[in-house]
């Protein structure tokens, strides 16, 4: 079979960009599609990275700034997967491209057009902790640094008023008729890179969250470390603006905790504790950190030592055990819980308190491994097809995965499996064509009554609907047709099959009975 030599890279965050970076750099063209308005996933929401404490900004936009400008590598941001058909080596993807309002090939980023818009709405990139222009750009580094207008707020778009960034923007980029664009590639293979996203705080309304204003998420207090955050890298509460004094961590919320979240650990939420208890002693000095933990799981290179230094050395007091009620009283944020370890009850008055909730997978994740046609698990992240020896690839062949879309797991690992899979998507481009497996299902469509049972059963979706047309093109039948090039030969379809109209090559029920014989 022939091998288009072109990638689709879904998901712009870390593991996205090294894998399309990796196989741009093996000379192969990439199509990298982002849903949100810039690459650069959670990553770029974080302030430092542990366990070196790295400026995440700093290492992180190098690699963003080279996707763009890699001459193999195009980028279609706000965009997503519509389709996906075909087989290995040979895929036609459907991708929606979102009206931006904004004319790519003409907008300079001069940025005039958000500084003279009028109307504000919340910043989805700074989770609510302050506002944005309605003509925006997620963050400063963005890539690509295209504003894009939102919609629903804009006053323009909904009621016809307005329209000053059109008036301020020189090259004339600003187009209210753009309309959303399907666009069609073909490509060999592809990577999925769709990343996590954070359990919504307001399934834990018993730690106050929604109804206490200082009581933040993980990632909410990482934008208010970071310089280019909502308060200018100043850890700051919410409700006034204050500088805490006391600041309570709690851990496990919503993992390992069938009965209110997950039960799986969220793997990153101990070192990433640990970081923030560092990141509010290095800014507020005189201030004391307190973490509620069920275990300490620092699994990794440098990770316990980097556990110990919170405690030992940045004076973070680490409480084993779980909390009972977090309340308000006299303008502060009372924790109760208790110190299994000293057999005591614990009552602390914190002036702020934040919550390291679960890492779950990316809303929308089982509707597009529906499209893909991949595995996913009861938690919606997808399955590979083998999880120790195969562990990027999925049952789908030519379809790879990387980054946490398979699970929880930390940047090194990401930019790992980036690689891993960047490394299968050069080798199946190695060969102009590709030898296909020679055991494989084959339907008798004289006797097929177009049951689908095969169809349903089929775990590599290699089976799908074949019209049957008479000499006008009516369409007078249905049969099922196997996918040559994706059939694996598992024989699912051959067991399902009640007319017993399906075999495999090699296995007819003739051929069987004929070795049987032969002895």
């Amino acid at each position: 079979m022939p091998v288009n030599k072109k990638a689709l890279v879904i998901g712009g965050g870390i593991a996205g960009i090294q894998a399309a970076l990796d196989i741009a750099d093996g000379g192969r063209e990439v199509i990298l599609v982002e849903r949100e308005p810039s690459i650069g996933g959670n990553m770029a929401r974080l302030s430092e990275t542990f366990p070196t404490m790295d400026c995440s900004q700093c290492i992180l936009t190098p690699k963003m700034v080279e996707a763009e400008l890699h001459e193999k590598i195009k980028i279609l941001t706000y965009s997503e997967v519509e389709k996906l058909e075909g087989y290995i080596g040979n895929f036609t993807v459907t991708i929606k491209k979102k009206a931006k309002y904004v004319d790519e090939s003409t907008c300079t980023g001069c940025g005039e057009c958000m500084e003279k818009c009028p109307f504000k709405a919340d910043s989805e990139f700074e989770l609510g902790l302050s506002k944005r222009k309605v003509i925006y750009t997620p963050f400063p580094q963005a890539v690509p640094n295209i504003p894009v207008i939102d919609a629903p707020n804009c006053m323009m778009l909904k009621k016809g008023k307005c329209g000053i960034c059109a008036k301020v923007c020189g090259p004339g980029s600003i187009d209210f008729e753009q309309k959303d664009e399907l666009v069609e590639e073909q490509v060999g293979a592809v990577v999925v890179a769709t990343g996590y996203e954070l359990m919504p705080n307001e399934r834990f309304g018993e730690y106050g969250y929604g109804k206490i204003k200082d009581v933040i998420s993980g990632m909410q207090f990482e934008r208010l470390a970071s310089s280019s955050g909502p308060t200018g890298g100043q850890i700051q509460r919410p409700s006034d603006g204050k500088i805490p004094e006391q600041v309570v961590f709690l851990q496990c919320i919503g993992s390992r905790d069938e009965a209110k979240g997950v039960s799986y650990c969220s793997k990153i939420c101990c070192m990433y504790t640990a970081k923030h208890t560092m990141l509010y002693k290095h800014k507020v000095h005189d201030g004391q950190a307190y973490v509620f933990y069920m275990d300490i799981r620092a699994g990794g290179k440098r990770y316990e030592e980097f556990t110990r230094r919170a405690q030992e050395e940045e004076g973070a007091m680490y409480l084993r055990g779980r909390v009972a009620r977090v309340y308000e009283r006299d303008g502060k944020v009372v924790v109760q819980g208790a110190d299994t370890l000293s057999g005591t009850q614990v009552e602390i008055e914190a002036d702020m308190v934040v919550l390291a909730t679960a890492l779950t997978s990316r809303t929308g994740a089982d509707s597009l491994a529906q499209k893909l046609g991949i595995g996913y698990d009861k938690y919606k992240f997808y399955n590979e097809y083998h999880p120790k020896l195969k562990p990027v690839e999925t049952v789908t062949a030519g379809i790879f995965l990387s980054g946490a879309c398979v699970g929880p797991m930390d940047i090194p690992e990401s930019v790992s499996m980036g690689s891993a899979s960047a490394s299968k998507v050069l080798a199946l481009f190695s060969s102009d064509e590709m030898a296909r497996e020679p055991i494989v299902a084959a339907v008798n469509k004289q006797r097929c009554n177009a049951c689908w049972d095969c169809l349903v059963a089929c775990p590599y979706t290699a089976i799908e609907k074949e019209e049957i047309k008479d000499r006008q093109g009516v369409t007078i039948g249905w049969n099922a047709n196997v996918n040559e090039g994706v059939c694996q030969g598992c024989g699912v379809c051959v067991a399902a099959c009640r007319s017993k109209v399906v075999d495999l090559a090699g296995y007819t029920d003739e051929q069987v009975f004929a070795a049987i014989n032969a002895f």
